[in-house]
């Protein structure tokens, strides 16, 4: 009898057990359900939640390693350790050990915690509720360790996984009902509770923190500076990059949302598996660039001056803002999301338009957060049910009239 089978036999011995859920999370990671349907539909495949959002992971783990050197390099090239990366990806300044390290023991806590805390909250639900443990934490797992700072500290980042998971999704109902993306819940709960961990230009390089401390109780050492491009650019600063680091992420940020390329990968990626959108992905950038496109044309008709606390921002070069930010994280991975975006063809052209179009409408009325796509998505997840509801009613209204077209 293979384990596949012993599994399963188990399984069936303990059917009335209230630790089975977190037995059968377990069991069906590791191998596909044996089961047999007996009425309604009667196919099925290889492809089921599970595995889906294992897709979606692998597509964001490139991210991961990528950010694990970044965060590295960041911290090696304000210590003076390193010199700045040249303009190709694969750099010897940048793909070190050294780097790797540093960032590997900044990161591997991150994900733990969120894994651990989120992953634990599921299985006590799974288990109180007596249902099998859904696999959304899967991805939002992964997810919230790639949009947050790399020197948050540990336990704020639980209780927000803790607040994002029960607020945003347990009290909806679970996988599958809840309104807000889960991850961006997350981060919109540790931004508006601990905003100095959030923003700012001490939180994105590791070790800017603490030398900022040492150095003020009197410690005889050079300041760390991570500002973002954005943080520069709100404060009407130059951006200080090369359009060729801001594609490849040699860029502070959140871990996962610096390099556009790898991003751009993971996104064609999902649009081979036919998991991710590629309507909702499209038009998120047709937005931007719209409304990038409106900034510029603002500046270039001298309708605000160089004064202007908006400046530096709009008139940032239109299809740069594609590069700069979370703004590409965002579109692929989150506003993407299943469950919380729009279902309706049509509807994934609203809502990835305006997901697009407000966030560069955040980024440049906002310069205290000069990030919006995390606002402009949640604010979209509250919308899409209507978008594909007037979506619907449209057809509806149409098929209408050809039938009295007909009839007539």
């Amino acid at each position: 009898m293979g384990l596949k089978e012993s599994l399963h036999n188990f399984k069936e011995k303990n059917k009335d057990k209230k630790w089975l859920p977190a037995f059968s999370a377990i069991h069906t990671f590791l191998y596909l359900p044996n089961e047999t349907t007996h009425n309604g539909t009667h196919i099925k495949v290889a492809d089921d939640l599970k595995r889906t959002m294992n897709t979606v992971i692998m597509a964001m783990v490139p991210c991961l390693i990528f950010g694990m050197f970044n965060a590295g390099y960041q911290h090696n090239l304000q210590v003076g350790e390193v010199q700045a990366a040249a303009g190709s990806f694969f750099s010897s300044e940048f793909w070190t050990m050294a780097n790797f390290m540093i960032g590997f023991w900044k990161i591997l806590p991150l994900v733990i915690v969120s894994y651990g805390v989120g992953l634990g909250i599921e299985f006590i639900f799974a288990i109180i509720k007596g249902h099998e443990v859904e696999e959304g934490y899967l991805v939002t797992g992964m997810l919230v360790p790639l949009i947050v700072p790399v020197d948050i500290p540990l336990w704020m980042l639980a209780v927000a996984v803790v607040f994002g998971v029960v607020i945003g999704k347990e009290v909806f109902g679970g996988t599958g009902m809840n309104i807000l993306n889960p991850a961006l819940t997350i981060r919109a709960f540790l931004f508006f509770a601990y905003p100095t961990w959030m923003s700012g230009d001490k939180v994105w390089v590791e070790g800017a923190v603490e030398r900022t401390k040492e150095i003020a109780a009197g410690a005889n050492l050079d300041a760390i500076s991570g500002e973002t491009i954005l943080g520069s650019l709100a404060q009407g600063k130059e951006a200080g990059y090369e359009v060729m680091d801001m594609f490849l992420g040699f860029i502070p940020g959140s871990v996962g949302e610096t390099s556009a390329l790898l991003i751009l990968l993971g996104g064609l990626f999902l649009i081979f598996a036919k998991i991710g959108s590629w309507r909702i992905m499209l038009s998120s950038v047709i937005g931007a660039l719209v409304m990038g496109l409106i900034f510029n044309q603002v500046v270039d008709s001298g309708w605000i001056t160089e004064s202007s606390k908006f400046y530096g921002l709009m008139s940032t070069v239109w299809w740069h803002h594609l590069l700069i930010g979370g703004f590409a994280f965002g579109t692929v991975f989150m506003a993407t999301d299943p469950v919380t975006a729009s279902q309706t063809n049509k509807g994934k052209w609203i809502y990835g338009f305006f997901v697009g179009f407000i966030s560069i409408m955040i980024r440049v009325f906002n310069p205290a957060y000069p990030e919006g796509v995390m606002l402009a998505i949640l604010l979209m997840n509250v919308f899409a049910p209507t978008i594909d509801h007037y979506v619907v009613q449209g057809n509806v209204k149409k098929r209408k009239k050809r039938l009295k077209a007909k009839v007539a």
